[in-house]
């Protein structure tokens, strides 16, 4: 069966997309940017890679003989104001496309809506839904809650929350009640709806096996943990203090934090159906998701994370934009030293970050992630998927990967924190030497001003870290 996937570099697109092609499908996997293409996906056989931007289609032809399109698009982290509007232009665009091919059948993953009151993501999914119907396919929809797997922005937030916080003093949403569900049984809901007649032109909540409201969802991930919590809840904190208030205490970005604020807020309890006898699954417990995600982080199997969405930085453009560094109108900071044990240098590169810091002055990076938070930034808190693996469009701290090429033994970094400018960090091994450069461009003089208060601990900051990556 030939079946096109869109957000393949997403958190759910790039986990099916590897159990579709195990499973001996063919796949057509919609990219924004050709350079994003995760490696684990790349070199599969019976995969295919088109370029489809869809807020702009003009250009874009998919092929023909398309059996089952999943459309798994959507701007929760997205900066955009507009995000509205975009989603639906995205959808329209979607079915105008598809519905040029053979395709049969359309999945889509949605969101729970059958609270009253709504939230603006929620009901611009709801609307998705509206628009991707069609006469020329049939559209089958599962809406589902809370996601509960390793590198799932749901579950990195409820992570940060309760390992950080043994006493917690939380807004009042805290008492809403959902129904989460793991990310395994969500793949299985996904993949086994490809064909089934039973499941056209209809809708299916799908959740997980109890209803339990925030608080019960953090108590029961610390009893998972081994740890004990205190949760006490107050209703004078607004939604505004709330994002504030999560977007500080957890990894979250702020536009995902107001997002999730406003989601919260409303009850997300599916409706009942006959879906999990029609595909013959079983969903498991919330505690055993946990368990599990952890099973996987701890063997550093992480397939993929919200973090690797570029809508939880600062530019929506695409990694090509930023890969070729400007040479005029910029400051930089070019440093080289011989190496002796290159695989060693590589190695270190490659783990930078993270858990492992910068090497050098790690107290100095951390308050540079504390000054943008502060300001509205990313921060440190994002760290970076794997510990010792990196590829373009890898979250590193409060830097983007651009570039990640072991055989050129060159790494580029965009920064994605809060600047009056924009910067890259590049690492490029030449023979016998590591070459490490800093650029900035500045915007303004306020820019300017920047670069030169900065100045001063680059001379020992930089210093320090090429001197780490070389000797041993």
């Amino acid at each position: 069966m030939k079946i096109l996937i869109t957000g393949t570099t997403g958190y759910i697109a790039k986990r099916l997309v590897l159990k579709l092609l195990e499973a001996g499908d063919q796949v057509v996997c919609c990219v924004r940017d050709l350079n994003r293409i995760p490696d684990e996906i790349e070199n599969k056989k019976n995969v295919q890679f088109i370029k489809v931007d869809f807020l702009e289609i003009k250009e874009v032809v998919l092929p023909s003989d398309i059996d089952v399109a999943y459309y798994l698009i959507h701007s929760m982290a997205t900066n955009a104001t507009n995000f509205e509007d975009l989603e639906q232009t995205c959808a329209k665009n979607f079915k105008n496309l598809v519905e040029k091919t053979t395709c049969k059948q359309v999945v889509y993953l949605s969101g729970i809506v059958n609270d009253s009151n709504l939230s603006k993501h929620l009901s611009s999914r709801f609307q998705v839904e509206k628009n991707l119907q069609s006469e020329k396919y049939a559209l089958t929809t599962f809406r589902a809650g809370i996601i509960v797997g390793s590198g799932s922005a749901s579950f990195e937030i409820i992570r940060d929350i309760v390992e950080k916080l043994p006493v917690m003093i939380t807004p009042k949403w805290l008492n809403t009640k959902s129904q989460p569900i793991a990310i395994r049984d969500v793949l299985s809901f996904l993949e086994r709806a490809v064909g089934n007649q039973k499941l056209y032109n209809k809708s299916f909540d799908i959740c997980g096996t109890e209803v339990l409201t925030y608080k019960e969802i953090l108590l029961q991930f610390a009893e998972v943990r081994g740890f004990k919590r205190y949760i006490f809840t107050l209703p004078v904190l607004t939604p505004k203090l709330s994002s504030y208030w999560l977007y500080f205490v957890t990894s979250t970005s702020f536009n995902l934090a107001q997002a999730l604020v406003d989601s919260m807020k409303v009850e997300v309890i599916a409706k009942p159906s006959a879906i999990n006898q029609l595909l013959n699954i079983q969903p498991i417990s919330y505690k055993e998701s946990v368990d599990l995600a952890f099973q996987k982080i701890e063997q550093n199997a992480v397939v993929s994370s919200w973090k690797d969405a570029i809508s939880s930085g600062v530019f929506q453009d695409q990694l090509s934009d930023h890969i070729q560094i400007p040479e005029y109108g910029c400051f930089k900071d070019i440093r080289s030293l011989k190496i002796t044990d290159e695989e060693f240098t590589l190695t270190k590169i490659w783990s930078i970050g993270g858990k492992n810091g910068w090497y050098s002055f790690n107290g100095l990076w951390k308050i540079r992630g504390y000054v943008d938070k502060v300001f509205g930034g990313v921060g440190l808190r994002r760290g970076r998927t794997h510990d010792t693996y990196l590829e373009a469009g890898d979250p590193l701290d409060f830097w983007r990967v651009l570039l990640a090429d072991k055989k050129e033994k060159r790494l580029l970094l965009f920064a994605e924190m809060k600047l009056p400018g924009e910067a890259w960090l590049e690492f490029k091994i030449v023979k016998d030497k590591l070459y490490q450069t800093a650029v900035f461009r500045p915007k303004g003089v306020l820019g300017r001003l920047y670069w030169y208060a900065v100045l001063p601990f680059h001379a020992f900051v930089f210093k320090g870290m090429i001197n780490a990556l070389v000797k041993k």
